[in-house]
């Protein structure tokens, strides 16, 4: 007796639907390293093919099939890049949903990195959110892409405080009579108290199939643009230094994006103009309910022109 296929009638209502697929399917992913080894990860992956208004509805038990099967071929031939590993499951995706002109694959994982301690030295490991996406197309004329992102934790002082506390403090040792050279020497010297929150750094990048966004350049530029970076473990020589640190460091959360699409530019030069960038800086903060954002979307070519007339001193 042949079973029915209700998924392969027509459907009562004939409208496309852009995305259809399974969510948060969790998976163990390896990603191989050169004489290192393998990174392991446990990810979550939504996936989804646009589907034809004539198709009732889509084969989901094919999802898991193509995502299986690339994960047992990366074991024996090594996966490098894990936005590549999204793309090659997009790929299986089209091949078994004939219907299909569109697919996508979505991975979200935590990443375990390795920090010592600025003054201790003392190892400690770090968390970051990472965040990889492909796109396949069934029309040859159609580039895949694939996206890599990061987010991460860090500190940023806030410049607008510090200013009032720095003129609080001027007028104060004019009060007791201090030279206003030694003033200028002071306060060049010892940063002055602020509020702190605590920043949330983001960056994507979606290129062509061709191209590698390395995640390793992600995180560093995200680290390196707030006021300073945090560690799970710190001694009081460290905490003093980083609170120095951050604190010589003011930033607005905007300072933040700005620096993050400065460095975007400096260290992905070998990528096409048209790779898509976004940028995002979530300050949590300290002394008020609500959050700071800001946010930039912008191709690679559009920051490239951008900071090109800023040099040219042509804003």
């Amino acid at each position: 007796m042949k079973l029915p296929d209700i998924q392969a009638h027509h459907p009562d209502i004939q409208i496309n639907l852009t995305r259809v697929g399974v969510t948060n399917v969790k998976k163990l992913v390896q990603v191989a390293r050169k004489d290192k080894r393998p990174y392991i990860f446990i990810s979550n992956f939504d996936l989804f093919v646009d589907l034809p208004e004539n198709i009732k509805g889509a084969n989901l038990s094919r999802n898991f099939e193509a995502m299986d099967e690339v994960l047992e071929e990366a074991i024996d031939s090594p996966v490098y890049v894990m936005e590549d590993l999204c793309s090659e499951v997009a790929k299986r995706l089209l091949e078994r949903h004939e219907y299909a002109s569109r697919a996508e694959v979505v991975m979200r994982s935590e990443y375990i990195v390795k920090r010592r301690a600025p003054k201790s030295n003392i190892q400690c490991q770090s968390s970051v959110d990472i965040f990889a996406d492909a796109v396949a197309f069934r029309d040859a004329k159609k580039k895949s892409l694939k996206m890599i992102g990061a987010e991460l934790v860090g500190i940023t002082a806030c410049p607008c405080a510090q200013e009032i506390m720095r003129e609080h403090a001027m007028e104060e040792l004019e009060k007791l009579k201090v030279p206003d050279d030694v003033i200028d020497k002071f306060l060049s010297k010892v940063p002055m108290a602020t509020h702190n929150q605590r920043g949330r750094g983001f960056i994507s990048i979606e290129v062509h199939d061709d191209y590698i966004a390395p995640l390793d350049k992600i995180i560093k530029i995200i680290e390196e643009s707030m006021s300073s970076n945090i560690y799970e473990v710190l001694k009081r020589s460290d905490e003093a230094y980083i609170v120095e640190r951050a604190h010589s460091n003011p930033k607005f959360v905007e300072d933040c994006v700005r620096t993050m699409a400065k460095e975007v530019v400096k260290e992905f030069d070998n990528l096409p103009d048209d790779s898509m960038v976004t940028i995002k800086q979530l300050n949590e903060e300290s002394i008020h309910q609500h959050n700071a954002f800001a946010e930039r979307v912008a191709t690679l070519g559009e920051l490239r022109e951008e900071l090109k007339r800023a040099v040219n001193g042509e804003v």
